[in-house]
């Protein structure tokens, strides 16, 4: 096994990330404000054996709250993983997650591409949607919430800003963000094919730049 991690999941939602984690090592805290989230979350924890439940610490909190809970450096990894379009405070925020980090700490962003907002309408045929789309930074989500977009300039511009610049980036869902919410993945053979097309194409310019979500990752200097 390499290096165990100590990681802080903001707005961990239902836990699946978490558990992932730590059933690969890692310590892991999870933030959650959402209280159904959080008792499904406990629920699916008290499943895993003894010795991955003693690496989890689930906390009931909002992402702007880590300052409350713990001290400035105490965790390797950060992740805030579609977080950030639901934040009033974006920069405050960020600036807190920062502060969590150990030097050298990674901070992993999941964010939507405020720079492709009308490619979704545009090739659904929503003529009207699609032109509107080039004039805001907001969007109506699959969960019919009105959120924000972030572009990859200016969140560029802020991790550099909190000390925390960045490292990489990746485009996140290129060729499949238009299938439906509930449709089924294919299966075997032909999985493996869109996995690798997807991370191919998320690392590859100019495809990644028109993905409909973008992960970026800074690093604590």
């Amino acid at each position: 096994m390499g290096q165990r991690l100590r990681v802080l999941d903001v707005g961990m939602g239902q836990g699946t990330q978490a558990l992932r984690l730590a059933r690969a090592g890692h310590t892991v805290t999870g933030l959650e404000s959402d209280a159904a989230l959080l008792t499904t979350a406990r629920t699916a924890l008290a499943d895993e054996p003894a010795g991955i439940r003693e690496r989890v610490r689930l906390i009931e909190a909002d992402g702007l709250e880590t300052g409350v809970h713990f001290l400035p450096g105490s965790f390797d990894v950060v992740l805030c993983h579609g977080v950030l379009m639901y934040a009033d405070e974006r920069d405050a925020l960020l600036a807190g997650l920062a502060r969590m980090l150990a030097p050298g700490g990674l901070l992993s962003l999941l964010v939507r591409n405020g720079d492709t907002l009308a490619l979704r309408p545009g090739l659904a045929g929503d003529w009207a949607g699609a032109l509107d789309s080039f004039d805001t930074d907001t969007y109506v989500n699959r969960l019919g919430l009105r959120v924000r977009a972030d572009r990859l300039g200016a969140l560029t511009a802020t991790l550099a800003g909190i000390a925390a610049p960045l490292h990489a980036w990746y485009g996140v869902r290129v060729f499949t963000d238009g299938a439906a919410g509930d449709a089924e993945p294919p299966a075997g053979e032909e999985l493996e094919r869109l996995l690798a097309l997807e991370d191919r194409a998320g690392r590859t310019e100019p495809y990644r730049r028109v993905a409909a979500l973008l992960h970026l990752c800074g690093v604590r200097g």
